[in-house]
């Protein structure tokens, strides 16, 4: 709009409203005119917002509109098929399976088949019959005096403090009743965790739960935790998807008295949580902490998660667990596509190896270095329903973590304000009137539900494809359609042969 005719337009707001004012002199009208007036006078004189001193009055709706725009368009414009992160059909998956409504669909597939990147299973003529419970995977190397017999779905490490109370409680009801583990991310055992179902401890570089009052390693406080008796595994984090190498903050304001107790922190304060880890910072003296926490959590099982970026460096892991001897329990693979609430743009979009490519990779050199059949594989990034856990089986992992199918499970509607603490839904956010919204006596059945459901389907595909056993599970099992032919993921990502000892 050139600029004379800006000036025409907030003269006529001007004037209507003085229009209004001396020929309806109504209390109501009036008040509307003024406001009218009011507003126009404050937006062509302030100086912040240019769209405002351009189009008094009407330029809040500009504003107004983009506020509600991403609910415009998750509701009314995108397909069924365009969301993103989660497209409305895996959102729905998740939402059938956690309410127990109808989960089948009418009329057959909406997804177009042949489009670029489809991918899809060979079932059997010759089906497995049903078993008698789903198979679980024990976790525990030969040092490991407490092994763990861990469901192949669980709930993937998200804090208290990122996740409201209502949140956590819920999600660990659900694993109890569900008898599958929930990960407690590196915000350090709370309460809230403990409700009945079985823990993953998670250590991060803070080392919240287990640190002294310099920030570093305690064994004292480690153990402390280590021993309760929910916690059946320990997981050291390197790295998590969505910002590997980043670190993080707690602002003062957050560090309020009940997670500083959680933590181990003084109350009020900020506190910084460093990229990498202070108490080693080697592949040896990583194999030797992890041992160390092993013998002092007295022989639970202990691993480590991380988010692959050089691959020499898990090729050094890897070497140095056959130099010494010293093997973690398990390997955590998170891609570059797990999910947080707090990472900054740039990292979330790249940095990291996505998850495929890094299961792969891992499991690759894991075999490679003859690791494979007692290191166990864990992976998240995205794994949403019975094909998500097929494929991540298939692939080489041997079982899988959720965090988004969770929190949608717990009825997050993917508003994309987890980091705004005002999420509508209660999930991630520790506003008491949002958080009120979530019943945890309500959605930890749901969370169980969504679990059972979705393990349920897993279990279905496994027997269409004939498997009587978790190892018959690999590559050739799966296909892509990419570059208008068909690619088996067994030619697509060849196995390493094992590397020859010298």
């Amino acid at each position: 709009m050139k600029p004379v005719l800006r000036f025409i337009f907030a003269a006529i707001v001007f004037f209507v409203g003085l229009y209004l004012i001396i020929f309806f002199p109504l209390p109501s009208v009036l008040v509307i005119a003024c406001t009218i007036v009011l507003v126009g006078l404050h937006d062509v004189t302030q100086k912040e917002h240019t769209i405002l001193r351009n189009f008094p009055v009407i330029g809040h709706f500009r504003y107004l509109f983009e506020g509600i725009a991403p609910e415009i368009h998750q509701y009314f414009v995108e397909s069924d098929l365009d969301g993103k992160p989660l497209n409305r059909i895996q959102r729905r998956y998740v939402y059938t399976r956690a309410k127990k409504a109808v989960n089948t669909h009418p009329f057959g597939t909406e997804h177009d088949l042949q489009r670029e990147n489809m991918e899809w299973t060979a079932h059997s003529i010759y089906p497995s019959p049903a078993l008698d419970e789903a198979p679980r995977v024990r976790i525990g190397t030969e040092a490991c005096t407490q092994p763990y017999e861990a469901n192949l779905l669980n709930i993937s490490a998200m804090s208290y403090g990122s996740l409201s109370k209502n949140a956590i409680m819920a999600l660990n009801k659900g694993a109890a009743a569900g008898k599958f583990y929930h990960n407690t991310g590196e915000g350090g055992v709370s309460d809230y965790h403990r409700m009945g179902g079985d823990l993953v401890y998670q250590i991060g570089t803070g080392y919240f739960g287990c640190r002294d009052a310099e920030g570093h390693f305690s064994e004292e406080r480690f153990r402390e935790t280590a021993d309760i008796p929910e916690v059946k595994m320990i997981e050291l984090k390197l790295s998590q998807g969505a910002k590997p190498g980043h670190g993080g903050m707690l602002p003062a304001k957050k560090n309020n008295e009940e997670i500083a107790r959680i933590r181990g922190l003084e109350p009020w304060t900020d506190v910084h949580s460093p990229p990498g880890h202070s108490a080693f910072n080697s592949p040896q003296g990583l194999l030797e902490f992890i041992d160390r926490l092993r013998t002092l959590s007295g022989g639970k099982p202990v691993g480590f998660k991380l988010c692959i970026g050089r691959e020499q460096e898990f090729v050094d892991i890897c070497e140095a667990i056959v130099e010494t001897g010293l093997k973690p329990d398990f390997i955590t693979i998170d891609g570059a596509e797990g999910g947080t609430g707090a990472a900054p743009v740039i990292f979330s979009d790249h940095v990291g190896m996505p998850w495929e490519n890094a299961l792969v990779f891992a499991v690759n050199t894991l075999r490679r270095y003859a690791l494979k059949d007692d290191i166990k594989v864990i992976t998240a990034g995205k794994i949403i329903d019975g094909f998500d856990m097929f494929k991540a089986l298939c692939l080489g992992a041997d079982l899988c973590n959720s965090a988004r199918g969770m929190m949608l499970a717990l009825g997050c509607i993917q508003a994309l304000e987890c980091n705004l603490n005002t999420c509508p839904a209660g999930v991630a956010t520790n506003n008491r009137a949002k958080m009120r919204g979530l019943v945890v006596e309500d959605k930890w059945v749901r969370v169980m539900n969504y679990h059972d459901g979705t393990l349920d389907d897993f279990l279905d595909l496994y027997r269409a494809a004939g498997c009587t056993s978790l190892s018959d599970l690999n590559r050739s099992l799966v296909f892509r359609q990419r570059n208008n032919k068909v690619e088996a993921f067994a030619d697509l990502y060849p196995d390493m042969a094992v590397r020859e000892t010298v």
